[in-house]
C-alpha cells in the first residue's frame, strides 16, 4: 500500500516514475470509472511500464461519475463553481487529511512558514457557495497563520484597502489571496505602492468581466498594486495539489506533482518542450480518487519542469480520449 510518507518523501525522477507506477496500478484495480476507460482504451496494465503509457482519465468525468479508488465514508465533497443550470464536478474526498497535508507541504515549500504572513483572502464568488476546495484551504492557511489580521473580505473593499495600506506601511510580510475580477475591481477603487505584499490570483473572470491575456492583466495588477510581480496558484477541484507561479505566469510543482503536455489532435500522443498543448497533471496525493487527469487547459512546459498556462480548450477542440465521455 502507498502511504502519504511515501508520496510527501519523493526526491528524485526515478522515485516519482516509480511510485506514479505503483499509484496507477492500485487505481487500475480499486477505482471502477477509471478501470473501465482503460480498458475502453484497451490498456494492459501489466504493460505500462512508463509515465507516458499511463492513461489520464478526462476531467470532464467528475462531472458524470463518482471517481473514488476506495470503499471508505466521503468526508468532504468539493465542487466546482459554475453558472445557473451548469453540470458541475464533484471531488468526493474520501481522507482530507491528504489535502491538508498536500496544501501546507506545497505552501510552505514555495513560501516558507505560514506564521510569517498575514493571509488576507478577498474570494467573493467562492465564499458565496458551498463545496469550495480554495476556500477549504484558504480558511485553513488563515488560521495556520495565527495572525489576528488575517482573515476573509466579501465586498468590503474599504476596509480591505485601509489594513492592506496600515499592514504595509508597517513592515508586515502579507499575502493576499484573490479572485482575478475581484482584485481588479480592488485597484479601480484604490492604487497602491505595496513593499511588503504578495498579490496572488486565483484566477478566473467568472463572467463578471472579459477575460485578458496574462500579460495584460499581469501589466494591469502589478501596475494597480505597485509591485514587481504577480504570483498565481494553480489548482482545481479535481486535485489535491497545487502548483505555484512567483511571477510570470511560469509554474512550478511540488514534488509529489508533474506535468505531461498532450497533443491536441491526438489525447494519446505527448508533445515536446515548448509546444503549446493540453496539460496533464500526475498529481500522486489524489490516491483515492483519480491521480492522473487530463484537463481542459491548454499550456506548455519548458525543459525544467515549470509549465505555463496558455488557455483553454473550447468543445470543438476535444479529441481523443474524450470520446468516451460524450
Amino acid at each position: 500500500m502507498i502511504t502519504s510518507s511515501d508520496i510527501f518523501a519523493i526526491s528524485s525522477q526515478k522515485q516519482f516514475e516509480k511510485i506514479a507506477l505503483k499509484v496507477f496500478r492500485y487505481q487500475y484495480e480499486n477505482n471502477k470509472v477509471y478501470q473501465e476507460f482503460c480498458n475502453f482504451l484497451k490498456t494492459d496494465p501489466h504493460k505500462v511500464k512508463s509515465l507516458q503509457q499511463i492513461p489520464f482519465l478526462p476531467i470532464q468525468f467528475f462531472k458524470s461519475h463518482q471517481v473514488v479508488s476506495n470503499i471508505n465514508p466521503i468526508q468532504e465533497t468539493f465542487t466546482s463553481s459554475g453558472t445557473t443550470g451548469m453540470i458541475t464536478s464533484k471531488h468526493l474526498v474520501t481522507d482530507v487529511n491528504l489535502y491538508e497535508e498536500s496544501y501546507r507541504k506545497g505552501f510552505s515549500e514555495f513560501y516558507g512558514n505560514i506564521e510569517d504572513y498575514v493571509v488576507l483572502a478577498l474570494l467573493p464568488s467562492y465564499l458565496e457557495r458551498e463545496g469550495s476546495s480554495l476556500i477549504y484551504m484558504v480558511k485553513d492557511l488563515i488560521e495556520l497563520s495565527t495572525h489576528p489580521e488575517s482573515g476573509f473580505y466579501l465586498h468590503n473593499h474599504d476596509e480591505l484597502i485601509a489594513k492592506l495600506i496600515a499592514l504595509d506601511e508597517a513592515g508586515q510580510n502579507v499575502i493576499l489571496i484573490g479572485v482575478t475580477f475581484a482584485l481588479l475591481d480592488l485597484i479601480e477603487q484604490h492604487k497602491f505602492q505595496l513593499k511588503h505584499t504578495i498579490i496572488m490570483e486565483t484566477g478566473g473572470m467568472k463572467g463578471k468581466r472579459k477575460e485578458m491575456i496574462r500579460e495584460e492583466l499581469h501589466e494591469q495588477l502589478c501596475q494597480g498594486f505597485g509591485v514587481s510581480a504577480i504570483h498565481s496558484e494553480y489548482g482545481m477541484t479535481e486535485l489535491l495539489s497545487q502548483a505555484y507561479s512567483l511571477g510570470n505566469g511560469v509554474f512550478e510543482c511540488p514534488s509529489w506533482i508533474q506535468i505531461l503536455v498532450r497533443d491536441t489532435e491526438d489525447a494519446l500522443t505527448y508533445i515536446q518542450d515548448g509546444k503549446t498543448g493540453g496539460i496533464n497533471v500526475i498529481d500522486l496525493a489524489n490516491i483515492n480518487s483519480c491521480s492522473f487527469i487530463a484537463t481542459q487547459d491548454l499550456g506548455k512546459k519548458n525543459p525544467n519542469n515549470s509549465f505555463e498556462v496558455l488557455g483553454r480548450f473550447d468543445n470543438s477542440d476535444i479529441r481523443g480520449c474524450n470520446l468516451m465521455v460524450l
